[in-house]
């Protein structure tokens, strides 16, 4: 849903302090039942079905499975915790179905019929079919609903789409004042308030323009507890993003409990009883992120982004010099090392086993040189290895790294810095452009343009983007509008080029974000994210967008997800 039109700008001006302008109430007034992101095809019909929670049920017509049980379950509550969200009152007395003599009302909806034609698959993938449909009262469904997919993972998503279709009577004002009332006039005792949706009537034709669709928290420089790792997930299947790139491990702290290597979190974790994710915390995790249609990637950042692994590990690291003598300090991992890679061959293994998912982030970001340069042993085995510069001997571990993930069974995803320096990697490794001209880098990596043979072949290398959605990169207001500026097709490119960005992330960094701020500083700025890469390229007016972000943000809010108003003044109903 790219490619906002920005007709006005007044949103923006507003939201960036360019504009001074005072109003009366909200600055944005939030659509009702809109869905985020922006299905690719809805037709809405007129009129509408009143939906009573206490009546309401999900009706299973053909193949059924753990994932769907468990989902039928969790919305089924969701029903009822943003019907009973926020309605306390004394007194007696009752509220009014109004709508019944309203002409647009066209009936109750006591179900909604969930057919999973397809038998269930285990574990989410890259490129799954995440296709659904779904009819509400059509002209050929009257006064009933259908969501119908070919698998679990399309119907996961049509399931987040109904309940972002339900909403209160005007936006709940009606059921506010009406509490007034009652509380006001009744005599002493308590109301029984019965509270009911709304849905139009409408179909839906649905499916992602990319396949990956991600977010990466970063659990090094601050620790995250499983609990706000879960309610990230929660996030993410509302916003429908289906993969959760952990970047569990850094420079400042490793918090991942080995059980080959124990003494990496013994020795590198903030504290090794508190701040660590054990085994079970991980399947902990990636059984909660199956269940809502989730991969998880883990990042195991080398050669550089390593000192936390120091410690633990002798003559891992490289010492650094000064005047021909060690300093102290260390560097990257040392490739001259053959021990090294035996252990990242051991580790590694441990760590495919543990994640079900294909793919294994290798990062190969950021690598300084300056410590390799200073240490005579590294230059030695430069010498003696034909390395004539430290791009290629950066190149010389990251083809070590990147063999043995292949001969572990997993696919590897890089930093862009890896491809930039020429290293051979096999077809499906994944190339993640994070930093410099998006456009050049996403050309050449797709195009597979390489440093040594100006060579285009007829197929590149899968990339995905991160570029323009740094989410620690914060602006004052609400700073969304510029994520709507990206694009990753556009580049120069052919169409099957362009086929192979696979998506993207939005990645939040941990330098100024613990549990007490990080949900808060990702929602809803990475729903703008999962709406570019699932909805189609469109003329949306920047208007349009932020109405629907403002519903958005009390959706998720009434979820309980914490998030920060997306733009400006305003309140939830």
């Amino acid at each position: 849903m790219t490619g906002i039109l920005l007709a006005t700008g007044v949103i923006t001006a507003l939201l960036t302090g360019c504009v001074a302008v005072e109003t009366f109430g909200p600055l944005v007034k939030a659509t009702v039942g809109q869905v985020w992101p922006k299905p690719q095809h809805q037709v809405v019909y007129d009129g509408y079905l009143v939906v009573r929670p206490s009546a309401f049920h999900f009706q299973v017509k053909r193949k059924t499975c753990d994932i769907l049980e468990d989902a039928l379950s969790r919305y089924s509550q969701v029903v009822r915790d943003v019907a009973s969200d926020g309605v306390t009152s004394t007194g007696a007395g009752s509220l009014k179905a109004r709508w019944r003599k309203d002409k647009l009302f066209a009936g109750y909806l006591d179900s909604l019929t969930v057919d999973l034609i397809v038998d269930c698959e285990d574990y989410p993938y890259l490129n799954m079919d995440e296709h659904y449909e779904l009819r509400i009262n059509s002209p050929d469904l009257e006064n009933s609903a259908l969501l119908t997919s070919q698998t679990i993972w399309g119907i996961l998503r049509g399931l987040e789409t109904f309940i972002h279709l339900l909403y209160l009577e005007d936006g709940g004002k009606a059921l506010a004042n009406a509490l007034v009332v009652l509380s006001q006039t009744a005599e002493d005792g308590e109301i029984e308030v019965r509270i009911s949706f709304r849905v139009n009537s409408t179909a839906i034709t649905d499916y992602p323009r990319f396949s990956h669709r991600g977010l990466l928290l970063d659990t090094s420089r601050h620790y995250l507890p499983l609990s706000v790792l879960k309610l990230s997930l929660d996030a993410m299947a509302i916003n429908k993003m289906n993969v959760l790139h952990w970047h569990i491990v850094d420079d400042q702290s490793f918090p991942y409990q080995s059980e080959t290597f124990p003494e990496l979190s013994e020795k590198g974790a903030y504290n090794p009883v508190k701040y660590i994710y054990t085994h079970d915390d991980i399947r902990n995790i990636t059984e909660y992120a199956r269940l809502r249609g989730i991969r998880v990637v883990p990042e195991f950042d080398t050669p550089g982004h390593t000192l936390s692994w120091g410690p633990a590990v002798p003559n891992l690291l490289t010492p650094c010099y000064h005047d021909g003598e060690p300093d102290g300090t260390f560097g990257p991992i040392d490739p001259s090392v053959p021990e090294n890679y035996i252990f990242l061959r051991n580790l590694f293994s441990e760590v495919v086993a543990l994640f079900p998912d294909k793919y294994l982030h290798l990062g190969g970001d950021e690598v300084s040189f300056d410590c390799w340069v200073s240490n005579p042993n590294i230059t030695a085995f430069m010498k003696n290895n034909n390395l004539s510069d430290y791009d290629k001997l950066e190149e010389y571990y990251v083809q070590k790294v990147v063999d043995i993930s292949t001969q572990l069974g997993a696919s590897a995803v890089v930093w862009q810095e890896v491809f930039d320096n020429g290293v051979k990697l096999e077809n499906d490794t994944v190339v993640h452009v994070w930093t410099g001209n998006q456009q050049t880098e996403l050309a050449a990596v797709a195009s597979f343009i390489r440093r040594e043979c100006i060579c285009v072949t007829s197929k590149g290398y899968p990339a995905l983007l991160s570029a323009c959605w740094y989410l620690d990169h914060l602006q004052s207001g609400g700073d969304w509008t510029k994520f709507y500026e990206c694009e990753p097709t556009d580049f120069d490119g052919t169409a099957d080029q362009k086929r192979l960005v696979l998506g993207g992330e939005a990645c939040m960094w941990a330098e100024v974000v613990d549990e007490s701020n990080v949900l808060t500083r990702v929602w809803p700025r990475a729903s703008a994210t999962a709406e570019i890469l699932w909805s189609e390229v469109s003329a949306s007016t920047e208007t349009e967008v932020a109405q629907r972000l403002e519903e958005h943000y009390c959706r998720m809010k009434k979820r309980g997800i914490p998030s920060q108003p997306p733009n400006g003044p305003g309140f939830c109903p």
